[in-house]
């Protein structure tokens, strides 16, 4: 048996070693990138345009009526960027893989209403009654 091929060197790997995202990961598919897309949320207006360039890897939260990117391997980089460019706002960027994690945590702690929707209001407010 040769020293490369020896099946004992499997155990000799530290399983608790440390792991951060660079964008080359095999579980991202398609072709390898150095960048993230991001869609600021709380600042997109739900035009959906970037949703009607890059089909498959932006969306319209169902929910909150704003775009989001849902794959990053969707559509090539010349398509990602024509969106991009036709976003009426400029809530599209490209950031790096390790940023991802923050910036959704920066978004979930805002408070984003749906668009098109009016606030909920805690409490029913009864209408003035009129003075006779």
């Amino acid at each position: 048996m040769t020293r490369e091929s020896d099946p004992s060197k499997a155990f000799l790997a530290n399983s608790q070693s440390e792991f951060s995202r660079n964008g080359f990961e095999p579980c991202l598919g398609g072709k390898l990138r150095e960048k993230a897309v991001w869609v600021d949320e709380s600042a997109c207006i739900g035009c959906r345009y970037c949703a009607h360039v890059a089909t498959n890897t932006f969306v319209i939260e169902s929910d909150l009526g704003r775009s989001r990117a849902v794959r990053q391997d969707g559509d090539s980089s010349e398509r990602i960027q024509e969106a991009i460019d036709t976003c009426p706002v400029d809530c599209i960027h490209w950031v790096q893989f390790e940023e991802l994690a923050d910036l959704r945590l920066q978004l979930d702690q805002l408070d984003l209403h749906p668009l098109g929707t009016l606030p909920r209001v805690p409490k029913r407010l009864k209408p003035r009654k009129k003075n006779q």
